[in-house]
């Protein structure tokens, strides 16, 4: 009999060793499907099922001979941790399906990673740059959460010169209709007064392009250029790279970047 060849591991993939027992939203995380948090949410919205039974629990112990189906497929924990870090293009989704069949970052990795990672947090569809992808679902909710605060780096494009006055605005923090907008950073890019870059911690949902819309703005290019430490440096629009095991490190132990 011809034996199925076996997929070998992703360069930079890292070996865990499975615990005996799991939570059940831990479990889900560490199966790539998402984080904990919205595994969390899956658990209590009623697409999970424990042996074929539905489980609202996210809290449940799971053993090793439990099967766990989320939204009617089969998850178990990979045994190999993965770190992706993506430069998106323009005009490419951060997820990994679309029901619009539009590109997705998964169509940029499909094929050349064994493992199954998603994307920690979001690039809306026309902001290119730095995205983060793993499999590891406890650090991407450390990296989510707004407490440890990860800074990010964005090169913003406006379709006019930013005065004096807004730029002092942005500074204070601008009221949006979330909450005030913080911004860590802002300066002039290359002595144009139509480009920036900004430095932020908030996950909020497009918060910079509300930020100038609210100013009188249009934003015609956004890019991340840094992203909790990393930076696109020899990583071409497109491509992706393994995180060095200096950087995992690092992303596991920071306290505030």
């Amino acid at each position: 009999m011809k034996k199925t060849p076996r997929r070998s591991k992703s360069p930079g993939a890292e070996k865990v060793d499975a615990p005996t027992t799991w939570r059940l939203n831990k479990y889900i995380a560490h199966s790539g499907v998402c984080s904990r948090r919205e595994a969390a949410d899956l658990v209590k919205g009623g697409q999970v099922l424990v042996n074929g039974v539905l489980e609202t629990n996210p809290a449940r112990e799971i053993q090793a001979e439990d099967v766990v189906t989320c939204q009617g497929k089969r998850v178990k924990p990979a045994a190999q941790l993965v770190y992706l870090l993506l430069n998106k293009p323009k005009n490419v989704i951060t997820t990994l399906s679309d029901e619009k069949g539009r590109k997705t970052v998964y169509d940029l990795i499909r094929g050349k990673v064994a493992e199954r990672v998603y994307p920690v947090g979001r690039l809306d569809r026309n902001t290119t740059g730095l995205l983060l992808l793993t499999n590891d679902g406890q650090l991407a909710q450390r990296l989510s959460h707004p407490s440890f605060r990860v800074h990010k780096l964005y090169h913003v494009k406006l379709d006019r010169d930013l005065t004096r006055r807004d730029f002092e605005s942005i500074l204070q923090g601008v009221e949006l209709e979330d909450g005030i907008a913080e911004v860590d950073g802002l300066d002039y890019a290359a002595q144009k007064r139509d480009e920036v870059g900004i430095e932020i911690h908030s996950g909020k949902n497009r918060v910079l392009r509300r930020l100038f819309e609210k100013l009188g703005y249009e934003v015609l290019r956004l890019d991340r250029v840094l992203y909790a430490g990393l930076t696109r440096k020899g990583l071409p629009r497109g491509q992706f790279r393994h995180l060095t095991p200096q950087e995992v490190i690092r992303l596991k132990h920071f306290r505030q970047l």
